[in-house]
């Protein structure tokens, strides 16, 4: 058994795919990430089979050289059977895997066990642990790995969801889970993901930078101290520099939204945070003033670290009011610094 160094839970959207695409060649390589769908219930069948094929064709391309999985977990029964169709128009020329797990509708498993064994790409088994692990899990997880073609691979993808300082013992649950799971198939990659970055107000943000614990690494560290044999197999993920819920948001029509966002920076132990304006008079001097805290920080890692550090250094020294950045911007620049550094941490 082998796989990725680090799983990225990434939605299907511009600002996501335009972060992976900066990462560096050496990075890119030790990144897999579970792509997702994002939810849309309010949409016209037609439009959202254009939609999602827009999106799920952009990440196919983007993808093109390094395998990744696929998946739309909190999707209604007409974005599933959309799905369904998508997996089967991706092809054997995707490197896109396909995604299921217990508890799916069973025509979504149907159609991802069956291109997994059109494709031989294998399948993704994503299972949910948002608390405690509950041992009758195990048989729904054995019941479907039965209906796998033998000569298809799975891969298990254990998602804790939110992790954050209200989840204390997520590594010791994790552990629990990854003991009943780990024997019922030889698998050929395993991640524990989990989702350590706050929920966001502006009042977090009215004194300066403020530095928000990453719960989900400490999680990690604990899980990862185990003595257990499959653990040195195991890869981390997490849900980069957004909530987990995000996933969950329907993408935006773009008119609107608030008059404010912020810039993330991952440290050691935090998501250190800062306020940015989206919009006023005083957003260029706002926004350029928040990207030189970060270059002063006594964590920053230099503008050449990454694409994410250059850019912060280039809105801190720039001139004119060009340059500082929009919400998409400030994901995307989050995203790819963050990649960056947990790929490295990873492999130190």
């Amino acid at each position: 058994m082998s796989g990725p160094l680090y799983v990225p839970v990434l939605p299907t959207r511009p600002h996501a795919t335009a972060a992976y695409q900066q990462l560096s060649p050496a990075i890119q390589c030790a990144v897999m990430p579970l792509w997702n769908l994002p939810p849309r219930h309010r949409t016209d069948a037609d439009v959202l089979t254009a939609h999602m094929r827009r999106e799920a064709h952009a990440v196919s391309r983007v993808q093109r050289h390094h395998p990744a999985w696929i998946d739309t977990p909190l999707a209604d029964e007409i974005q599933l059977e959309v799905f369904a169709s998508l997996l089967f128009d991706l092809g054997e020329a995707s490197a896109l895997r396909p995604v299921t797990g217990p508890g799916r509708p069973e025509f979504q498993q149907v159609a991802a066990l069956e291109a997994a064994r059109r494709s031989g790409s294998g399948v993704g088994i994503r299972i949910g642990l948002p608390g405690e692990w509950d041992d009758g899990g195990t048989q729904a997880v054995r019941e479907l790995l039965a209906r796998l073609d033998p000569a298809d691979e799975a891969d298990l993808l254990l998602d804790l969801g939110a992790v954050r300082s209200d989840r204390p013992d997520a590594g010791k649950e994790a552990l629990r889970a990854l003991d009943a799971l780990m024997p019922l198939t030889p698998w050929r990659t395993s991640a524990v993901l989990g989702g350590g970055f706050p929920e966001v107000t502006a009042q977090m943000l009215e004194q300066g930078l403020h530095a928000a614990p990453r719960a989900d690494w400490h999680a990690w560290s604990e899980l990862t101290s185990s003595t257990r044999d499959y653990v040195s197999w195991l890869g981390y993920g997490d849900y980069g520099i957004q909530p987990a819920r995000a996933i969950g948001r329907e993408p935006s029509s773009g008119r609107g939204g608030p008059a404010w966002g912020l810039l993330r920076y991952t440290t050691a132990e935090s998501f250190v945070l800062g306020k940015v304006l989206a919009r006023g008079e005083e957003r260029t001097a706002v926004n350029r003033a928040a990207a030189r805290q970060f270059l002063e920080l006594p964590d920053f890692r230099g503008a050449t670290a990454s694409a994410g550090e250059s850019w912060l250094r280039d809105c801190a020294r720039g001139h004119g009011t060009t340059g500082t950045g929009n919400a998409s911007v400030w994901l995307r620049v989050g995203n790819v610094q963050h990649m960056t550094y947990v790929v490295q941490t990873l492999h130190s």
